[in-house]
């Protein structure tokens, strides 16, 4: 009679437990997926064997944002995923987009240059699509090539130069020598650095283009001959600064410490603008470059941070906007209420006229942040970092 007695109450206990309703921390969790998209390059040999190019470049910096937003996720009740396609060299990036539309994923980061990521934003599939570009700094991409689909997280290549050229005028080193390599985003940011002394009152006193190809540049005398020809090449000019084009880094390495005078060397070499730097602290940044550091076992480069905007940004609209729905996300990331912070000492948004996200450019060089702009000094009626790029009374996107 005892035991019957014990066991009708705990049967009665158990339906009372049974009964309280019970509390699922993750039964309203909302899982995001973002799509990335990338396809490997092939790239010049690096004039040194200090700076290879990571094979995880950009893509690193995308799942570091994954496990940013579930830091925050888990507080807000939203999680994150990355659906990951990269294409082979020889593949087709369009089936690839393709097959993340069919999947419903319609918010997408791409890292391409600027034809591929053109090729996918004009699809009939990505008209609902936000896609992301995190590799492409060309102009036309903000300009007369623009599209309604695209959001820009890396600067463009008129940012870079507007932001070098406040520098070197705050600095009153505004007589500048040009020199030019031979490729196309060469080109492209030398008519940029031609606009930004126009706009800032600078003055190329000469340019040139650089047509020297040395021998044996590893050889025990190659330095001897790159020596003597930097001194020639920049001898019988007066100038400030030797500003370089070089992106694609044949030369602008060999110009310092073998000018015919002392001068410095800034642009893609030397005093270089950028999205990210390795010496950069500022702002809380030690704390982003430990994470990636501790993830990726190497430096943040510019189009890591790029592409961890980019998950940043539809994290935050995700979080701000309370809703994993894509077209709400996309709509919030466009609109007035949008900033994101992303260790440079500013809040961050998009331009409403051409999709670049508007913010400071660190000036570095290899060991040490020299300065950010925009420049005190440089005002505008709505915001200072609109002193950089092409701002909208002179754009010529039409996206409508």
């Amino acid at each position: 009679m005892t035991n019957w007695g014990n066991i009708r109450l705990l049967l009665a206990a158990l339906t009372m437990v049974a009964a309280v309703p019970t509390v699922d921390v993750y039964a309203d969790e909302q899982t995001l997926q973002i799509g990335w998209l990338s396809q490997p390059v092939k790239r010049t040999l690096p004039l040194s064997y200090l700076d290879q190019p990571p094979e995880d470049e950009g893509i690193a910096g995308a799942r570091l944002g994954i496990a940013d937003n579930n830091t925050t996720g888990h507080f807000t009740g939203q999680s994150f995923g990355l659906v990951e396609r990269v294409v082979a060299e020889d593949g087709d990036v369009v089936t690839a987009f393709r097959d993340l539309a069919a999947r419903g994923i319609s918010l997408v980061v791409a890292d391409f240059a600027a034809a591929e990521l053109l090729s996918i934003a004009t699809l009939p599939e990505a008209a609902p699509a936000t896609i992301f570009d995190t590799a492409a700094p060309d102009d036309r991409l903000r300009g007369e090539d623009c599209r309604g689909n695209l959001l820009h997280l890396l600067p463009s290549r008129a940012m870079l130069a507007d932001a070098l050229v406040q520098y070197l005028v705050a600095k009153r080193w505004s007589n500048l020598l040009l020199v030019v390599g031979r490729g196309d985003g060469d080109q492209e940011f030398a008519a940029d650095f031609r606009h930004a002394a126009q706009k800032f009152q600078a003055h190329i006193v000469m340019e040139k283009p650089w047509t020297f190809v040395p021998g044996a540049r590893r050889t025990d005398t190659g330095h001897f001959a790159i020596q003597a020809e930097v001194a020639r090449f920049t001898q019988g000019v007066s100038y400030d600064v030797l500003a370089v084009a070089d992106e694609e880094d044949e030369f602008g390495d060999y110009l310092s410490y073998r000018t015919f005078d002392p001068r410095p060397v800034a642009g893609t070499q030397g005093l270089v603008p950028s999205a990210w730097a390795r010496p950069h602290e500022q702002w809380g940044a030690t704390q982003l470059q430990d994470r990636f550091l501790h993830q990726a076992k190497r430096w943040m480069t510019d189009r890591d941070y790029a592409a961890w905007m980019a998950v940043r940004a539809i994290g935050e609209a995700a979080t701000r906007s309370k809703s994993s729905d894509p077209a709400t996300i996309s709509a919030y990331l466009r609109g007035d209420r949008f900033e994101l912070a992303a260790y440079k000492g500013a809040r961050l948004s998009f331009r409403s006229w051409d999709g670049q996200l508007r913010q400071p450019i660190l000036l570095a060089d290899a060991r040490s942040l020299v300065s950010v702009s925009p420049q005190p000094g440089f005002l505008h009626q709505f915001s200072e970092l609109d002193t950089l790029g092409i701002d909208k009374p002179e754009t010529k996107c039409r996206m409508g």
